[in-house]
């Protein structure tokens, strides 16, 4: 994706929110409302952004289930690539999700939500596989905007843990994963 700042429609709402969409555009990430919840998560051509798109008779059913089972599908290929990933939230990080994919426990390398809807629901993922560098030093300018706590070490990428990754070899796993 082009570099994009995703605030959620609760990010909006704070009385931060104009200056941290200013802070995040000073370090090259246009401000964008998502339709997923959680908080803002920036990412660019160093990420992948996986949707899953269902129509769904009851889509507020399994809700955690879904989160559970992509989080562990989303685990399971970088676990196959050699980062030692985890399913679960690491203390401080950005746009915190009890179903966030984690290396060692340590920074935060994919976040996912959902969007339900009256007849489905949208999951969506951002893989961090480059440009944790970039992205911290935006997060870290607009999280206290916000009266947000962040850890700045909590902003990890694959290739952090598999230097030389490329977004094909996370994307082929990723997909056969799913």
């Amino acid at each position: 994706p082009p570099p994009t700042a995703a605030f959620s429609r609760r990010d909006q709402l704070n009385a931060g929110y104009p200056a941290a969409a200013e802070a995040v555009a000073a370090h090259g990430f246009p401000p964008h409302l998502r339709p997923v919840g959680g908080r803002l998560a920036v990412y660019d051509q160093g990420s992948l952004v996986v949707h899953l798109l269902s129509g769904h008779d009851e889509p507020r059913l399994h809700i955690r289930e879904r989160f559970s089972l992509l989080g562990e599908a989303m685990a399971g290929a970088l676990i196959g690539l050699g980062v030692d990933a985890r399913v679960g939230r690491v203390p401080g990080e950005y746009c915190e999700g009890e179903f966030s994919v984690n290396d060692s426990g340590r920074a935060k390398l994919v976040g996912t939500g959902q969007r339900i809807t009256r007849h489905g629901y949208l999951f969506s993922a951002v893989i961090m596989v480059h440009g944790a560098d970039r992205a911290r030093a935006a997060l870290e300018a607009a999280y206290p905007l916000m009266g947000l706590d962040l850890r700045p070490e909590t902003v990890g990428c694959v290739a952090d843990s598999v230097p030389g990754i490329t977004l094909d070899e996370v994307r082929d796993a990723t997909l056969a994963a799913i």
